[in-house]
């Protein structure tokens, strides 16, 4: 084994986590040497890969299970404002990274389309309709619209419209200011970044352990995949990034952060059409309500997405399950992953989480004409051959100790050592679209000596920074104004214009 290279800081995997965290260390502090580690060939082939992931804004203004429904009828909105918070300052710092040349090609990235939520029924009407009431009093949902008239509905979306009912009510909130997202083309452009600013990548290299110093720094034990080269790299911080791989790795750092923590893996799949015309008469991304039981990755949605700048429509996701924690895994990932400090926080999961199982269960036996049928009810006119599927990518749920047993989040987890020496992230939706806040939180925590100097450059890439703009309506206003000319936002992706019905 060769001598133990030094560096800065190390990042474990090639995703939007460490491309994010890259980017604002050289912005921080330029002259810090950073190595970027990932085991396979290339950026942002996992689960920021575009085929992965459902590429949406997560702004939480259509998916409902952000905004869950009380038992006197009201809506609770607290979740959807802390999301749609979060994606605002993702928003503003690209925008900052347009303007200054970070990222050289938005539109490869970014794309406007609206955001709609969908269901059918007269209680779940109702439910809309109280939903959109709840949102509009904030000022980050004021443009959203509640629809619940058959002809606007077959004028917006004329797909969904095509051989539907209408004798059963439907109802739509539309909010015209969506966004879809290619992660995998901003992992690339920002990892392109760091890399012109000296960043070192080593590609298709495993991080196969690592352990803590008498100094406070990390050693890892790399190994070469096609070579078996094999090599220590000495870093004062490590942030682990490997999506569902990073679990294992800071299971194996010691850190007491760690214990207790499991993981669940879920894969996902897709119905996927590049017809022109269908994608032509669906232009939204449209998210309905989970089936009965089901969690609530499980929401259907039909997705309009640009991908290597051609039009697609996505339909899912259908549930797969590997015992793999990333696509391209090792089925021994899930029975490697169960430790004594985690075992009861697993075991508790099983026991109380049937719904979950049942629902896996029900996905696995399901057909491709099954599928389709399931897009039936967002597409009634869908025709099979029009159709593929699609594997998506793994997605690790986060498995927290909670008493003797264990709960099953949904949600995004960054855990840090208590001397900011190591630090990782856990966990899915809503996940890259609140990379740059989580990155943040991970500066924050794990540099406390220096996060004060950096708070004005800070405050620059991301105006808003520390304050909630459901508070500060002038300043949302003109945040999202400059974002949306930057990102060239302005350029509808439906000529639609807003109605109330």
């Amino acid at each position: 084994m060769s001598e133990v290279a030094k560096t800065d800081v190390v990042l474990v995997g090639a995703g939007i986590m460490s491309a994010t965290l890259a980017t604002l260390l050289k912005l921080m502090e330029p002259d810090w040497s950073i190595t970027l580690i990932e085991r396979l060939d290339g950026a942002a082939a996992e689960s920021s890969d575009p085929w992965n992931n459902a590429g949406t804004g997560h702004s939480a203004l259509c998916e409902l299970n952000y905004t869950p429904q009380r038992a006197d009828g009201t809506v609770e909105i607290a979740k959807a404002v802390t999301v749609n918070e979060q994606f605002q300052v993702s928003r503003q710092f690209w925008a900052h990274a347009v303007e200054s040349g970070v990222l050289p090609d938005v539109r490869s990235f970014l794309n406007p389309i609206p955001h709609v939520s969908f269901v059918h029924g007269a209680d779940h009407r109702d439910y809309l309709k109280n939903r959109r009431e709840a949102l509009v009093q904030n000022p980050l949902f004021a443009s959203m619209e509640y629809i619940d008239d058959p002809a606007e509905f077959a004028r917006r979306l004329p797909l969904m419209a095509a051989k539907r009912d209408f004798s059963e009510p439907v109802a739509l909130n539309w909010t015209q200011d969506g966004t879809d997202v290619d992660f995998g083309s901003l992992t690339r452009q920002l990892m392109g970044y760091a890399v012109q600013r000296g960043m070192t990548t080593l590609f298709g290299h495993d991080v196969r352990d690592l352990s803590k110093e008498s100094d406070g720094s990390w050693t890892l034990k790399v190994t070469n995949r096609r070579t078996r080269h094999k090599r220590k790299i000495n870093a004062k911080f490590v942030f682990v990034g490997a999506g569902g791989g990073a679990l294992p790795l800071l299971q194996k750092s010691g850190i007491k952060e760690a214990k207790g923590f499991g993981g669940f893996p879920v894969g996902g799949q897709w119905l996927r059409t590049g017809n022109a015309v269908l994608a032509a008469q669906h232009q939204a991304k449209v998210y309905g309500a989970p089936p009965l039981g089901a969690p609530p990755m499980s929401v259907p949605h039909l997705d309009a997405r640009v991908i290597n700048g051609r039009s697609w429509l996505l339909f899912g996701p259908f549930a797969g399950w590997s015992p793999k924690f990333l696509k391209q895994g090792k089925v021994t990932d899930l029975p490697f992953s169960v430790k004594p400090n985690n075992l009861g926080s697993m075991l508790g999961v099983g026991l109380t989480e049937m719904s979950l199982v049942k629902y896996l269960v029900g996905q696995l036996l399901l057909s491709e004409a099954d599928r389709v049928d399931s897009l039936r009810e967002f597409a009634p006119s869908a025709v099979d051959s029009d159709w593929e599927l699609d594997i998506a990518g793994q997605r690790v749920q986060v498995i927290r100790r909670k008493g003797a047993g264990g709960v099953l989040e949904f949600g995004t987890t960054v855990l840090a050592a208590d001397d900011g020496s190591i630090a990782g992230l856990l966990g899915a939706s809503p996940g890259a679209s609140t990379a740059v806040p989580a990155m943040l939180d991970v500066l924050e925590r794990c540099f406390p000596d220096r996060f004060p100097g950096w708070q004005p450059k800070l405050k620059e890439m991301v105006p808003s920074f520390g304050t909630s703009l459901s508070n500060e309506p002038q300043l949302f206003k003109e945040v999202w104004d400059w974002g949306t000319r930057v990102l060239k936002l302005d350029a509808k992706a439906t000529d639609v214009p807003p109605v109330t019905v």
